[in-house]
């Protein structure tokens, strides 16, 4: 029996008001997929994460969500997006909206991510104890539960607001340059938690400019720069020919343990 795709676009465009955006999207994501998002600054890559969530325009083509056809759905824990509100996507944006000296415990944040499915008047119950332990888990911090979250380090700060968009158990996680700022030992715990993700079934679309994360732990690229350039396997896509093209104008290099160039931060 063929498992449909959790994310399914055909020819889609995501377009701000003043004319900003990216076309041309075909992409098929299956459960346990990790999917590579790679371009220049500039190129969409924010735009087509936010697309996904409803938070941009779709101006074109069609966008499925685990079978269901249509517009993209609205913003996560807005009402009336039954995916969003179901908790099948989550989002760590490449910037977190939380003041680190805000007084609450790690646990406390990561339990967050349970708040949309809870509704009206309910307390979280055992099973969203379970969800944020095993959340916790999964990112290598069930340890840190209680530590105030503004103790933590960057990178493990990072890791924690990874940890409350898992609370919710989607079925499609979507990250922002999730790798930037970080030191090689929270870069590692990133790595073995999509590892782990995808083990479990989670389709993973993930915005870097990273070649080597791609090579580590993706099994798909998609290249963009205002519009698709190319997708498929890993080694098919990320060949010089194609990474020149998509970073026109910038030094590139391309071997087995280099970043394109490095320092570039996408958008």
């Amino acid at each position: 029996m063929t498992v449909p795709p959790v994310l399914r676009l055909r020819g889609a465009a995501f377009t701000y008001p003043g004319g900003a955006g990216v076309s041309g999207l075909q992409l098929d994501i299956s459960p346990g997929e990790a999917v590579a998002l790679i371009g220049p600054n500039g190129a969409g890559k924010s735009t087509l994460l936010k697309g996904i969530l409803g938070l941009v325009p779709k101006t074109a083509g069609t966008i499925e969500l685990g079978g269901a056809r249509g517009a993209a759905p609205a913003p996560i824990g807005r009402i009336g997006s039954a995916h969003a509100a179901s908790g099948m996507i989550a989002f760590l944006p490449q910037s977190a909206e939380l003041d680190p000296d805000f007084p609450i415990s790690l646990e406390q944040v990561v339990m967050q991510g349970r708040y949309r499915g809870l509704g009206l008047f309910r307390w979280p119950g055992r099973a969203d104890g379970a969800a944020v332990r095993h959340a916790l888990e999964t990112v290598g911090l069930a340890e840190l539960a209680r530590r105030p979250f503004g103790e933590l380090s960057g990178g493990q700060r990072q890791r924690g607001l990874l940890a409350r968009a898992l609370a919710s158990e989607p079925a499609l996680l979507l990250l922002d340059e999730p790798f930037n700022g970080l030191d090689q030992a929270n870069r590692d715990a990133l790595v073995d938690t999509i590892r782990t993700l995808k083990t479990r079934g989670v389709a993973v679309l993930v915005s870097t400019h990273d070649l080597e994360l791609a090579r580590l732990v993706c099994d798909t690229v998609v290249l963009v720069n205002g519009t698709q350039l190319a997708s498929g396997p890993v080694d098919e896509v990320l060949t010089l020919g194609n990474v020149q093209e998509c970073f026109e104008g910038l030094e590139v290099e391309l071997d087995e343990h280099t970043l394109v160039v490095p320092g570039h931060e996408g958008h």
